[in-house]
């Protein structure tokens, strides 16, 4: 999952021309230079690629704010195989 998310990530980094951060677990995602619209455009070409959304199948909305958090989301969510 982690790597999915980092290779739809350095696409997005990639087409907006910003410098890459490396991604660790604790990297607090507002300090990258990614901004909300970015994040909406990785959430939904994740869930093409998945075929999930785990933000639409939550109780209660969960903002993550590293990206570990963020990666947890997707692994918490994805469907049983």
């Amino acid at each position: 999952m982690r790597q999915i998310i980092l290779e739809e990530l350095t696409a997005l980094f990639e087409e907006d021309d910003l410098e890459m951060p490396e991604f660790s677990d604790d990297t607090l995602l507002l300090e990258t230079e990614l901004d909300s619209l970015g994040f909406a455009v990785l959430v939904t070409r994740l869930e093409e690629r998945l075929g999930y959304d785990p933000f639409s199948l939550m109780d209660e909305p969960v903002y993550p704010a590293t990206f570990g958090e963020f990666v947890s989301v997707y692994e918490r969510f994805a469907p049983a195989t």
